[in-house]
């Protein structure tokens, strides 16, 4: 099985979580936290930077890795790392559809991607 291995960002403002509705591709509609993958000869962490920017046009800081989710799509193995962040500047959309700021309260109201759901019910863990 095909592994694609990538890194989320796991952008907190106070009690909030941003998570992100994709906008293209085979899970179009879907909820995630933003990120992708990993380039030849660059480290999780430039990844980050670079895909968020790539998505979102903003600037974030890492503040720690969380943790590692492990996930068999029915087509690819994904290896996915997630790191804790916060914004550094305003966000722009640019390959997702909607956004929202989420809580404990709210968290679980979105559709997830399936590997997304153990990064939530981590977050639910330790919010």
């Amino acid at each position: 099985m095909k592994e694609v291995e990538v890194v989320a960002a796991i952008i907190q403002d106070g009690d909030k979580f941003l998570a992100t509705k994709r906008g293209y591709g085979e899970f179009k509609g879907l909820w995630e936290f933003p990120g992708g993958k990993i380039e030849e000869n660059e480290t999780r962490e430039e990844a980050l930077i670079r895909e968020i920017k790539e998505e979102l046009t903003c600037d974030i800081k890492i503040k720690k890795f969380m943790l590692t989710v492990e996930y068999d799509y029915p087509t690819f193995h994904l290896i996915m790392h997630c790191y804790l962040c916060e914004l550094l500047s305003e966000f722009t959309l640019l390959e997702h559809d909607d956004y929202e700021w989420l809580n404990r309260d709210n968290i679980l109201d979105v559709e997830w991607l399936e590997a997304d759901i153990s990064v939530v019910n981590y977050l639910l863990t330790k919010i």
